[in-house]
């Protein structure tokens, strides 16, 4: 194991990884509290358009998934927002015309710029340290939001007409949280790849959700069981040479499978 921790990129894998944890702890809390699995898939699947546009015009391909995935989680929102009635016809939609537009200009870019599979299935053993001063600025950032303005992330959370009761602006803070998660689930990206990405702002999630009594909490434990899930994930990819992304996620689901009857039978 010491071994393992002499290498450089073990070294940037842990740290990457253990960010991107309490990032997705986070995020992932809000997401599912605010029943928005559907729509965070749909920015995950839609950011492959930014992917294309940065292999295309030859931009860090962080910056074009992050500012794809932003512009879809502003439309998205403006969508869902004002016809709540559609929102699975435009969630769909959203998401297969960002896909579209990252395969047609991958197509459409000469050479073989980037390793294009990393980013469906994750890369975390090839991270930068580069990529860590985004994720860390990025986390910082989500820290920072959440606790100035946890009182109203709370309320619009569990209750946004209650909230805009209270003079709170429900909308904004819907928004902002969906902005949240687009930049979030691009980071995540980077360790799981975006077929796998809701599984890492789910599974801990939901186990956290079982243990916590309150959304801070919450938002803690998830960070805790997401990073434990990743470290476990990241040494059993290392030690049989196995896909990192699908690793972490198996541990997470299996984690999963055995709290599932324990709680049960605590409940009973």
């Amino acid at each position: 194991m010491l071994e393992l921790l002499s290498y450089e990129f073990i070294q940037n894998a842990i740290m990457a990884g253990v960010l991107v944890s309490f990032a997705s702890g986070i995020i992932g809390s809000l997401i599912v509290v605010n029943r928005m699995v559907f729509l965070a898939g749909g920015i995950a699947h839609t950011s492959y358009g930014g992917i294309g546009l940065a292999v295309y015009f030859g931009f860090p391909i962080f910056l074009g998934a992050s500012l794809f995935a932003v512009g879809a989680s502003l439309l998205i929102a403006f969508i869902t927002i004002n016809q709540k009635d559609k929102i699975d016809t435009f969630i769909g939609l959203i998401w297969a015309v960002g896909m579209a537009i990252g395969i047609i200009f991958i197509d459409l870019s000469t050479g073989y710029n980037v390793d294009l599979m990393s980013y469906l299935f994750g890369s975390i053993l090839a991270v930068s340290l580069n990529d860590i001063t985004y994720i860390s600025i990025l986390l910082t950032i989500i820290i920072f939001i959440v606790t100035f303005f946890y009182r109203q992330i709370l309320a619009v959370s569990y209750d946004s007409e209650y909230a805009n009761l209270r003079g709170i602006n429900a909308k904004f803070f819907y928004t902002l949280i969906l902005v949240l998660s687009a930049l979030t689930v691009v980071i995540a990206i980077k360790v799981v790849g975006l077929i796998l990405v809701i599984a890492l702002l789910t599974i801990p999630i939901y186990i956290a959700e079982k243990l916590s009594s309150s959304l801070a909490f919450m938002m803690f434990i998830s960070g805790v069981l997401s990073s434990l899930f990743t470290l476990i994930g990241l040494w059993l990819s290392y030690q049989y040479d196995l896909t990192s992304g699908a690793t972490i996620i198996m541990v997470s689901a299996l984690a999963l499978s055995l709290f599932l009857p324990i709680n049960a039978m605590m409940k009973n």
